[in-house]
């Protein structure tokens, strides 16, 4: 009949290579100051570090972690990309940041609070939650 296939599933938590390999990627600018951006989705945690002029410089994801499905979502991935985040920003020197929050997900404190805690001084906090004025046009009322 053929050999039996096992599947493994994955998506549990943090994949600890995957963090390994993403610390491993980081770049050789040395800056002093930043500005970190965090989006804070339903449906995952994004954060990027740019230096003042914009440009991007780390960013990193729940889903780029390991997390799967609604473990993205997460406060506790969220802490995890906020972690991630820190500890590369100190391999490139980086002691002050700016921080920008998009987004109404359940990452948007723990995130902000696991980078503060990996030493990194926030010198801001600004919420840039996108909000409709207006919105898109309403259907057509049915015709029965």
């Amino acid at each position: 009949m053929g050999k039996k296939r096992i599947i493994k599933k994955t998506g549990r938590g943090l994949d600890a290579g995957r963090k390994e390999r993403a610390l491993s990627k980081t770049t050789k600018r040395h800056l002093e100051k930043g500005i970190l951006h965090i989006e804070a989705t339903f449906n995952n945690t994004k954060a990027t570090l740019t230096d003042e002029k914009g440009n991007a410089v780390i960013s990193s994801s729940a889903g780029a972690l390991g997390f799967t499905g609604a473990r993205k979502s997460t406060p506790y991935a969220a802490a995890k990309v906020g972690e991630l985040i820190g500890e590369k920003c100190a391999l490139i020197g980086l002691k002050e940041a700016s921080v920008v929050i998009r987004g109404v997900g359940a990452g948007r404190e723990s995130a902000l609070r696991a980078l503060a805690g990996k030493g990194i001084q926030v010198l801001s906090i600004k919420d840039a939650t996108p909000v409709p004025h207006n919105g898109p046009r309403p259907p057509k009322p049915r015709r029965i």
